[in-house]
């Protein structure tokens, strides 16, 4: 089962530019909501629903376009250490997709007319190790292995209709590689977004190679990168667009890095809607924000877009 509208998402970025929304749990977090969890936002699909739907909306307020749903560390695997079993699990990776319509449907209600779009939020195996590990890849396991891992959910995600999935924050061109091959005959449009250290993955692999792997790639309609420095992302943008001919997507964090060991950000942020322009003249054609940025960042970028 599709959305009717992936086709037109597809069709409406080789066209355009359109605005991402930034850091959903931050958004939570500000709100009061307590994630130092495992599952991380995935936690409040099943306790606090509306509290996702209240944190898409506020980005579609501000600007964004498109809502990435709260599914990244939502896992068949992870959810079964909490004692959720397959068929909720199912169900609780679908309500994702849904809670991010009905923010779109009450963004409509209040006045918001621009289209509004759906990705649903596939991040890599490390997000469910919940140890920092998709900051570094290599997990030890084959390809095979990861596409095995990927593929169930990634089927259920497919199965609500999103617009397009988001395989985001992939540290490694390997499960780059596992992750085209499981969208495969889904005929749902996908984006995959690298998480890097300069001009090569977390894992260490050189962008031209990892960029390359999506370039003949037809469920792919996308590349790019996400959740790194904002220093990072105009080199990558030119290489993505450079290597694979399609349309760039960038949502780097506040430039503030993790501790995963300590649960907790450092630094200083670096994120600044007045990088937007130079993305843009670098190829990039989605442009939103990661961690730690939030709907005013937003509004500026959706200013400065349109």
């Amino acid at each position: 089962m599709t959305s009717d509208s992936s086709p037109r998402f597809a069709g409406v970025l080789a066209r355009g530019n359109l605005v991402l929304d930034g850091g959903l749990s931050n958004q939570l977090e500000s709100a009061g909501y307590d994630l130092s969890d495992e599952l991380w936002s995935a936690r409040l699909l099943a306790e606090q629903p509306a509290a996702v739907t209240g944190a898409h909306l506020a980005y579609f307020l501000a600007g964004a376009d498109v809502a990435i749903t709260a599914s990244y560390q939502a896992t068949f695997e992870g959810f079964a250490k909490r004692g959720i079993g397959r068929d909720e699990g199912a169900r609780l990776l679908a309500l994702s997709v849904d809670l991010a319509r009905e923010a779109a449907r009450q963004a409509r209600h209040a006045g918001v007319e621009r289209p509004l779009w759906v990705a649903a939020s596939v991040g890599p195996y490390g997000a469910m190790l919940a140890d920092g590990s998709e900051y570094r890849g290599r997990y030890g396991m084959t390809v095979d292995e990861l596409e095995r891992f990927h593929r169930p959910r990634i089927e259920a995600l497919a199965a609500a209709a999103p617009d397009v999935l988001a395989l985001e924050t992939v540290p490694d061109a390997d499960e780059a590689a596992a992750l085209i091959r499981a969208v495969h005959g889904l005929e749902v449009p996908a984006w995959l977004s690298y998480t890097v250290d300069g001009r090569r993955t977390r894992a260490g692999q050189p962008l031209e190679h990892a960029f390359a792997l999506a370039a003949g790639v037809d469920e792919v309609v996308a590349v790019g990168v996400n959740c790194c420095a904002p220093r990072d992302v105009e080199p990558a943008v030119r290489i993505a667009a450079r290597v694979t001919g399609k349309p760039v997507v960038v949502y780097p964090n506040s430039g503030e890095a993790w501790d995963a060991k300590a649960r907790t950000w450092t630094g200083g942020m670096t994120f600044g809607a007045g990088q937007v322009e130079t993305w843009r003249e670098a190829g990039a054609r989605l442009i939103g924000g990661c961690c730690r940025v939030g709907p005013e960042a937003i509004a500026l970028i959706a200013s400065d877009v349109r």
